[in-house]
């Protein structure tokens, strides 16, 4: 399954792994990948593991999600957590083609992104951009569908506290109203079917509310893909 992600990536100059610290070898060479990201039966919609032949989670069926579909690589545990939180937080930025190759070895991910007319990172707020310095999820998105990215749809106009720091009613709360659509594109979000990308998906509440901002733009579909589902 991972053949073709090893395919691209071995015209890529040799480093060492950072996961066993192979050299030489990719950013997570092959033998660490077939370890570590095997695939994994999930929620169609909020990515949580399931039983082998479960479409859905209970919550999902009784509470449906904005979200038409949620896609995730691997759960966020080692060693991706670790690489994860370098990428993002100590300037990294250079691990999103990883990430996105992948996520490209992701089951459905590849359809997704073909049937997509946009491809749409979740945005940061101004003051989270300013110190981090760069948008993790719209490198991403870059490496994933560099034709498709459109960060313009999607607005975040409130700043609101590290997700991780919350409990779940409180994260849902925080992000109700944190995000917006450009009005001057809404004719490229009616009718549309959409990928939002982002990096880790912990509670869903971030996601839910993105996919709701687009939704009620006139978004047809809205699928979810991210690197990591939290469990």
């Amino acid at each position: 399954m991972f053949s073709r992600l090893f395919k691209r990536l071995s015209h890529a100059l040799p480093s060492q792994c950072l996961v066993c610290r192979a050299w030489p070898a990719q950013t997570v060479c092959e033998a660490c990948v077939n370890r570590f990201a095997q695939p994994q039966a999930r929620c169609q919609t909020c990515a949580l593991p399931v039983p082998t032949g479960v479409g859905q989670c209970g919550a999902c069926i009784i509470h449906p999600p904005p979200l038409d579909a949620c896609l995730a690589a691997v759960s966020y545990d080692y060693p991706w957590s670790d690489l994860i939180v370098g990428y993002k937080f100590h300037g990294q930025p250079g691990r999103s083609s990883a990430f996105a190759l992948l996520l490209r070895s992701t089951p459905w991910v590849e359809p997704a992104l073909d049937a997509a007319d946009a491809v749409v990172p979740m945005p940061l707020s101004n003051q989270r951009l300013q110190t981090r310095g760069f948008n993790q999820a719209l490198l991403l998105a870059r490496q994933l569908a560099p034709t498709k990215t459109n960060h313009r749809l999607l607005l975040r106009i409130l700043d609101t506290p590290a997700q991780s720091s919350l409990k779940r009613a409180e994260r849902l709360a925080s992000v109700q109203h944190a995000f917006a659509t450009e009005p001057l594109l809404h004719h490229q979000i009616q009718g549309a079917r959409l990928v939002l990308v982002d990096d880790v998906m912990t509670s869903g509440a971030s996601l839910f509310a993105a996919a709701k901002t687009l939704k009620a733009a006139g978004a047809a579909h809205v699928t979810a893909v991210v690197i990591a589902r939290t469990e």
